[in-house]
């Protein structure tokens, strides 16, 4: 068997925000935000993913929206490339899915929380050893939480996973591996293959499941992302061997547009905005 990378944008929602995905995201996110205990039993997939119908017709792969049954919002992404403004994004995000829940005149008692899952295939915060951080807001000084805990920003950074299949121990464990390793593997590990909604999600992402132009798009995506990472260090070396600070910001910029260029075909304007880190009018100039 070969299965595609559940890291790509179309693999993680095909996998997480698909139809057939429900039980698949439950399992995953009590995994993740709730250490394995059946706190989620059902949830609502805000967004379930539909491919394009036609050939060429490309669909916005950027995260994966989910109500759960007490009302909160999960937002979850996963995100490969470390690009300028990624911060904020799921800042902006998350404040945005809480703000917009409320129509003209209704109550602030109406709000529910919202909680923004990021994944990332990069190290975000390399001073911390954790692999799992929470942030809620505080007091700055004493620590105190804010009485309303209703918006929470959760990453999981992928390079600090660091597992063997052998050793794998919590749900959680086998959900990272799963996401880390997949692309590599040519069976379902039996430690695995026990958990159901993991079984479920190595199906999907089985490639034989999958038509020629389905996983063309996989390997093109791939590749993309590969190009993108050697255009990113080599702005950024350029900009160090230049020995100043624009050199660094202008090695960014180069790298950043032509990030944009390569989508201009792929995505549409707002969506090359938040993957890139322009404008939306930038990318617009870009694109006359």
């Amino acid at each position: 068997m070969r299965f595609i990378n559940p890291k790509t944008d179309y693999a993680f929602k095909k996998i997480f925000g698909s139809e057939q995905s429900h039980n698949i995201l439950i399992s995953f996110l009590n995994a993740i935000l709730y250490d394995g205990n059946v706190v989620i039993k059902d949830l609502e997939i805000l967004n379930p993913y539909l491919a394009p119908r036609i050939r060429g017709v490309k669909a916005t792969y950027l995260d994966v929206k989910a109500r759960l049954e007490n009302g909160t919002t999960v937002i979850i992404e996963m995100q490969v490339l470390n690009i300028e403004g990624f911060e904020k994004r799921i800042l902006y995000n998350a404040a945005k899915a809480y703000s917009t829940q409320l129509g003209v005149g209704q109550d602030y008692n109406l709000l529910d929380p919202v909680i923004a899952l990021t994944i990332t295939d990069f190290e975000m915060f390399p001073e911390m050893n954790q692999l799992i951080s929470r942030f809620i807001l505080k007091e700055k000084d004493f620590l105190i939480d804010y009485p309303i805990y209703d918006i929470e920003l959760v990453f999981v950074e992928l390079p600090k996973f660091d597992k063997e299949v052998d050793h794998l121990q919590t749900l959680a464990d086998k959900w990272l591996y799963f996401l880390k390793c997949a692309r590599q593997l040519d069976v379902v590990p039996e430690s695995m293959n026990l958990v159901p909604e993991i079984k479920q999600a190595f199906a999907i992402a089985n490639e034989v499941n999958l038509t020629p132009e389905q996983i063309e798009d996989m390997e093109m995506q791939e590749m993309f992302i590969h190009d993108q990472r050697n255009a990113i260090k080599k702005a950024l070396n350029q900009g160090r061997q230049e020995g100043l600070e624009e050199g660094v910001e202008h090695g960014k910029v180069l790298a950043k547009l032509e990030m944009a260029r390569k989508l201009l075909d792929v995505l549409d304007d707002e969506a090359i905005s938040q993957a890139s880190g322009l404008s939306v009018e930038e990318v617009a100039q870009l694109r006359e």
